[in-house]
């Protein structure tokens, strides 16, 4: 007996439900940031995103790549909320991002000189961080990190914000009216 092909499964399917064959056209980055943060167009959601309110996110990010030449995953998820947003609708002066970097992260937070001196590749997040901060993304590296890991201030990205600890950063952010990122 022949199983039918994945396309012929999916072609019902796009005609029953065509909000979702719709959405597979693939993924496009921008409006906000174009080097990252590529996602899915999603029309006529059930649940519906208001674009009367404003959208005030702050991310973590504790953990640096698996390979110093990689972007932080992060960074690109945070690129992806803008652009997701962007993407539906949503004016720009309503989106509002801060990162929060701590622990092993710490390190991708050097300019490109300081990390090619400790990784010997330019730092594979430099472009994404100064396009998320051209976008008004606060990113934020914990003071605490810095000075436990031994992190040169001096070789920290001028784009990046020092803070006395990651956790006062999420205090102040949230003080602002800040929600933290649940993943």
């Amino acid at each position: 007996m022949r199983t039918p092909s994945a396309l012929a499964l999916l072609i019902p399917a796009a005609l029953v439900w065509p909000s979702v064959g719709a959405a597979q056209t693939g993924p496009s980055t921008g409006p906000v940031i174009e080097s990252a943060g590529a996602v899915f167009g999603i029309p006529e959601p059930e649940f519906t995103t208001p674009l009367d309110r404003q959208y005030k996110l702050a991310f973590e990010m504790a953990r640096a790549s698996d390979s110093p030449d990689e972007v932080n995953v992060v960074l690109n998820t945070v690129a992806r909320y803008l652009n997701m947003h962007g993407q539906a609708g949503l004016p720009a002066d309503q989106i509002d991002a801060a990162v929060v970097v701590h622990g092993t992260a710490g390190w991708e937070m050097l300019d490109d000189e300081a990390y090619r001196e400790r990784h010997g590749v330019d730092n594979p997040n430099t472009t994404l961080i100064k396009e998320l901060v051209d976008a008004g993304v606060q990113v934020i590296l914990c003071g605490q990190t810095a000075a436990a890991r031994g992190i040169p201030r001096e070789g920290v990205m001028e784009e990046v914000s020092v803070a006395l600890s990651a956790m006062t950063a999420f205090l102040v952010l949230q003080d602002q009216g800040f929600k933290v990122n649940p993943w």
